[in-house]
């Protein structure tokens, strides 16, 4: 009986933390999608709209005649014991699927890094190929002006985050 009470916990556990992950990546792509407005971008479509979980990209774009596809990454600033989270994943098999989705498209393929905390956030945004084969998003780097664009740095926002927090 104990055993049983303790799987459906764990059960609830994780759905709680699957829905928090696609919550956060959600509004992640609510504030690339305003990110790319406000930066004269247009043409701006969600991909996932259309085919849910596509391979690589999430947005699609076009600005001064030139189409990308980005790959938006949204993620806690700190990770639960409190230390920076300095690397977003691309995901298993990324520049494949970057050039699959590149050829079905016919654009470049770009990332997105935002970086969410409890009163502001940061986006970060770069081709992909300026990774050089990285696995990962050094939002370290990023915030240091190293890799990518900042388009945001340490920006208030005004809503409750708790939910999307690491507890």
């Amino acid at each position: 009986m104990a055993d049983q009470y303790f799987e459906t916990k764990m059960e609830d556990l994780n759905k709680k933390e699957a829905a928090r992950k696609k919550s956060l990546g959600e509004l992640g792509e609510l504030f690339a999608i305003k990110a790319l407005v406000d930066r004269g971008y247009d043409r701006i479509r969600n991909l996932n709209d259309k085919s849910l979980n596509e391979p690589f990209a999430d947005l699609e774009c076009v600005k001064d005649g030139i189409k990308i596809i980005i790959s938006v990454k949204a993620r806690n600033k700190f990770e639960k014991k409190g230390t920076l989270n300095s690397r977003y994943n691309l995901g298993n098999n990324a520049y494949d699927k970057a050039y699959t989705s590149e050829k079905k498209y016919n654009a470049i393929a770009h990332w997105m890094a935002i970086q969410f905390d409890k009163t502001t956030f940061s986006i970060y945004f770069g081709s992909l190929s300026e990774l050089n084969g990285k696995k990962a998003i050094p939002v370290d780097l990023c915030a240091k002006k190293i890799i990518g664009e900042v388009w945001e740095h340490d920006k208030r926002h005004y809503f409750d985050f708790d939910f999307y927090s690491n507890k």
